[in-house]
């Protein structure tokens, strides 16, 4: 498996966060056609953190973790293309939900992936929504007893 590399993106070599940047692009925007801004200034937060990994000097693979007031919420978890299927998206969030500690973590599903965030102990908290013409559904995991 690749190893999951984790920092704030002034920590992060000006190249590495470029093309974790543009895979967020790739599939976002242009795969999944949604015109949004990405860069919403949320990275730059003190407490942020960029995972990802690496294969061959790309990127394939990336999320990033928050600090919402009383949780840790994971957001823009993609796998480019090709790497798809190959368990790299498990290992980011094995590693962010570690990351997040003692507290609640929280994300916005994909509707249809429901249930692959069920395997990390993530349940429904609210009602369907649609985002960017996208059904997702808000999900929670208890912090750890």
């Amino acid at each position: 498996m690749s190893t999951v590399h984790d920092a704030g993106v002034d920590e992060i070599a000006p190249r590495t966060l470029y093309r974790i940047l543009a895979l967020r692009s790739e599939v976002f925007v242009v795969e999944q056609d949604c015109v949004y801004l990405d860069l919403d200034g949320r990275d730059l937060e003190p407490d942020a953190r960029q995972v990802w990994i690496e294969r061959d000097g790309e990127v394939i693979a990336t999320l990033r973790l928050l600090r919402d007031p009383d949780c840790a919420r994971i957001g823009r978890v993609v796998t480019a293309p090709a790497a798809r299927g190959g368990g790299v998206a498990a290992a980011l969030m094995t590693r962010a939900i570690e990351l997040a500690g003692s507290v609640d973590v929280v994300l916005d599903a994909q509707a249809h992936l429901a249930d692959w965030y069920g395997r990390f102990g993530f349940v429904r908290d609210g009602a369907e929504f649609v985002e960017d013409g996208i059904p997702h559904v808000p999900m929670r995991r208890a912090r750890p007893s």
